[in-house]
């Protein structure tokens, strides 16, 4: 069918609900994930550029607007399912290679498709624009469970996805990122009013992320 395949299936993104099987307020889907995982790995790569870092923008871009395009052939597999063990989270990954390898080698055309395989490989790496993706993909979650607790939303999931992903980031290491995240970002959550206490549960992950830098 040629590329005509591949842009019918960013479609199918639109429908792919994240955290599935939860009471949200608000739904959100994988391609509006794409698009706001772009939005916040703009914004720290500029943070990190302005510390004197060298951004390969191009790289970046490829790497956010495309990292989560094998879930239209698996679906969004929750984050504590897809964590509880490194065996799981490696079967994913090689499940959705597998079939993004065989999407690329039946629908796109074959000029193209050494071009596809390097932008949708796997794009969380040791390089400065993977930890970026890594970041943001974080930061999305974050975002998503601040705003269903901040509404009111007693799933315990939520703050969980909360913890996890809060933790994370104050991991991840990008000097400058995760310096203006804990200092200036995190001040406007806490102080953000909210119907569930997202500050004291903020403050426990400091805490302890103080006591012990690189708890995971």
């Amino acid at each position: 069918m040629g590329i005509h395949a591949f842009f019918n299936s960013l479609n199918d993104l639109e429908r792919i609900i994240r955290a599935p099987g939860r009471f949200k307020f608000e739904e959100h889907n994988v391609a509006a994930h794409s698009w706001k995982v772009s939005q916040y790995a703009m914004f720290f790569a500029t943070i990190e550029e302005r510390a004197g870092r060298a951004i390969d923008w191009k790289s970046l871009y490829e790497k956010t607007i495309n990292h989560d395009f094998a879930e239209v052939f698996i679906g969004d597999i929750k984050t504590p399912v897809k964590h509880s063990s490194p065996e799981l989270k490696e079967m994913i990954a090689q499940v959705e290679e597998g079939m993004m390898a065989k999407f690329i080698s039946r629908e796109i055309p074959e000029e193209f498709q050494q071009v596809f395989s390097d932008r949708m490989k796997e794009g969380k790496d040791e390089t400065i624009e993977g930890r970026l993706l890594e970041l943001a993909d974080k930061l999305d979650q974050f975002y998503e469970s601040f705003n269903e607790m901040k509404r009111g939303n007693a799933d315990p999931e939520f703050a969980k996805m909360y913890r996890i992903a809060l933790t994370k980031l104050l991991n991840i290491p990008l000097e400058a990122s995760v310096s203006y995240f804990k200092n200036i970002l995190l001040e406007d959550v806490i102080n953000e009013d909210s119907v569930m206490d997202v500050k004291s549960i903020t403050l426990q992950v400091l805490e302890r992320h103080k006591h012990s830098p690189y708890i995971s």
